[in-house]
């Protein structure tokens, strides 16, 4: 099958910096790749180069004749003056050229039909027809295979709604104008399709119904993602940015971890025994190189040590790592939202909102873009004004906010090491120095400015920020965006060990899923909390809905759009009326409500416990063993183990008296729930 696209010992270098050396790579006609790698490793540069924007220093990328590229880039400029339907549908290659032929053919066949009294011009005629009739047959079939009803489709399941279709484009946000780049992509539907970070500016929903398509598309596409989830989904294969160059791998994520650890086994051990036999080599010359009888031995052993070969020992990429000391200890609700409701002129996005938050614990936000959970978050960081109700913080809370729009507002004058040490001043330079470290800026690059840091750099420097003096309530807004794979993964490593409480929107389902122990689901206006995990608010959801209507058919496997619920309950409602008077069924209803809630909220705490149980018991019959361990004399000899040891007798001590808090604690909301 002839490949899509061929790089042929292809180099890219940016100063003394190489980004691609000698790579080849083939993407055949179905490939699904996922490309992987640390912020400005050169992911992005590899989809610039496949599109053409970027031309390579060395070698020569071969794409296949009359190939349809599309390519979505994290950064777009996009101007208005039309609709955002037509944007979508006139963005199929051809389609202007076809019309301005049929424009054409047609001002030219009126000419020519006054001319019909000789033969050249009764054949020109012949000409033009056959000419406009190939042409109108051109465009039945672009129409077929590109109808308005596909494109209301993608836009729709992209989170657009009905109104917004006739809409000018020069209205939306940024991010809304990069879903629309996507749906025209998704609408083109190219030979191979490049996709860089496609999820950063979609909601929960739209990243379903995105993965959803992606499942059915049968063309080749590259992917940059730092959602987990979203990539196992969808990949096939890996091209990964790693220390040592551009490697490959078959499968999808999962399969790459392994087969990067297998590397590392494969490699160490090889390593060991060649270092091994060095050693043996080296002594036999040293024992024996002054001895006559034994000059041939040696000369041989010293030939094979020159010819011996030298082994690479894997080398492990620097990831981010951040573990939080413990906290202060503050009230039992460290913040409190009361009957709060919040405007933008005629639109009302949160009405009569009531919420409260329980110490230590960790709630997502969820929700479709624009139903208000940024808008929630900054309310309760202090940064926007409420219009009614009332926000307060508990005693001796310090609370901590991370925005997206944080990255943006750094100094861009001020380096890295001015603009975290600004934020604690308190802080000794090793401190600030050893927290830089953990977000990987070491040694010179302390010294940076701002205004030469790419995105993710930036995003590093405003966590790094926050982090240095977290205090005991945190609130993030979308805080995987603009960070890499890894980079996403080992900031939820480190908020799981924070013992505070964090608050945080996040449309990372990977994420969500790591973190959350309550769900905050934000639609038409109010807020429904969950006590449980993004799982078990989904499963609830659907219990829900098949109760209320078993008739309804709604996938709730991701989170949707709430109105597919509401629809589902709108139903039972209009029966349910029939029987009683709007006031009793509203009554039977909040009392249903309330009972379900109670059940589900102590379910969900009697299964948290018992789990938190199972965690105590394996981590203390673990900690036995290594006291056995450390109480034994010969395990001092290896320094390198006693100190492996005690570092992880303190990791777990640590984690043994956080989960018995979290478990006194539960305890005490279920004597609640029962009395």
């Amino acid at each position: 099958i002839m490949s899509l696209a061929v790089f042929e010992g292809v180099s890219l270098h940016f100063g003394k910096k190489a980004i691609v050396d000698e790579l080849d790579l083939r993407i055949g006609p179905s490939d699904r790749i996922g490309v992987i790698g640390p912020n400005g490793s050169g992911k992005s540069s590899l989809m610039r180069l496949l599109a053409g924007q970027q031309a390579p220093d060395g070698g020569q990328i071969v794409l296949r004749r009359g190939l349809r590229l599309g390519y979505l880039p994290q950064d777009i400029e996009l101007s208005g003056d039309r609709s955002l339907l037509s944007f979508v549908r006139e963005s199929v290659p051809g389609r202007a050229e076809m019309d301005e032929a049929v424009a054409r053919c047609e001002a030219e066949l009126k000419v020519a039909e006054k001319d019909t009294a000789t033969e050249a011009g009764q054949q020109r005629l012949m000409s033009l027809a056959e000419e406009l009739a190939d042409l109108h047959e051109q465009v039945t079939h672009y129409d077929m295979h590109f109808t308005e009803h596909e494109a209301t489709r993608i836009l729709s399941g992209l989170g657009f709604a009905t109104q917004d279709l006739d809409r000018d484009l020069g209205e939306f946000s940024g991010g809304w104008k990069m879903r629309a780049v996507l749906a025209a992509l998704l609408y083109q539907k190219p030979d191979l399709l490049l996709l860089d970070e496609p999820t950063n500016h979609l909601d929960m929903p739209s990243v379903s119904w995105f993965s959803a398509f992606l499942k059915q598309y049968s063309r080749a596409f590259l992917l940059i993602c730092h959602d987990r989830e979203f990539l196992n989904e969808q990949i096939r294969r890996v091209v990964s940015f790693e220390v040592e160059g551009v490697r490959q791998y078959s499968g999808d994520y999962e399969h790459y971890l392994k087969q990067r650890a297998e590397e590392e086994v494969i490699l160490e051990n090889k390593a060991k025994n060649l270092a091994r036999e060095r050693e043996q080599m080296e002594r036999f010359i040293n024992r024996f190189r002054a001895q006559a009888n034994k000059a041939k031995a040696v000369q041989s052993r010293v030939k094979a040590l020159e010819k011996m070969e030298k082994v690479e020992t894997y080398q492990k990429r620097r990831v981010m790592r951040f573990r939080f000391p413990a906290t202060e200890r503050c009230a039992n609700e460290p913040i409190v939202v009361r009957d709060v409701s919040k405007s933008y002129g005629d639109r009302n996005v949160l009405s009569n909102v009531s919420l409260s938050v329980r110490r230590g614990e960790k709630i997502g936000i969820i929700g479709v873009n624009g139903a208000g959970k940024t808008t929630l978050l900054r309310m309760m960081a202090g940064e926007i004004p409420h219009d009614g109700g009332e926000i307060s913080l508990g005693h001796n809370v310090k609370a901590g906010y991370y925005a997206q729009h944080h990255a943006d507002t750094l100094h861009r004058d001020s380096t890295i090491f001015e603009e975290v040490s600004r934020e604690d001043r308190e802080a000794s330079i090793t401190r600030v120095r050893t927290i830089l470290g953990a977000f990987l800026f070491s040694d010179d690059d302390v010294d940076k400015k701002i205004a030469v840091l790419s995105g993710g750099e930036r995003a590093r420097v405003a966590l790094a920020k926050l982090l240095i003096n977290p205090g005991n309530l945190l609130m993030m807004d979308e805080p995987t965006n603009h960070l890499d794979l890894a980079s996403s993964e080992a900031l939820a490593e480190s908020l799981s060990t924070y013992d505070g409480t964090l608050i945080f929107v996040s449309h990372n389902r990977a994420f969500v899923r790591r973190l959350a122990t309550r769900i905050w689901d934000v639609d038409n206006g109010t807020v429904e909390p969950y006590l449980g995990t993004l799982d078990e608010y989904m499963d609830a959801h659907r219990t829900l809905v098949s109760d209320s209507d078993t008739s309804a058919v709604v996938d709730v496997s991701q989170p949707k759009q709430a109105s597919a619920i509401a629809a589902a309950s709108a139903e039972a409602n209009d029966s349910q009326r029939k029987r009683g008077s709007r006031a009793e069924e509203k009554e039977r209803k909040r009392r249903e409500a309330a009972e379900r809630s109670r059940k589900g909220s102590r379910a969900q705490l009697e299964k948290e416990s018992r789990r938190l149980e199972q965690r105590i018991a394996e981590l203390e019959e673990a900690q036995k063993e290594r006291s056995q361990l450390l109480a034994d004399p010969a395990v001092y000899a290896d320094a390198g183990r006693t100190s492996e040891l005690l570092r992880e007798f303190e990791d777990a001590k640590q984690e043994i008296e956080q989960l018995s808090e979290r478990w006194l604690s539960q305890q005490a909301e279920l004597e609640e729930l029962s009395s």
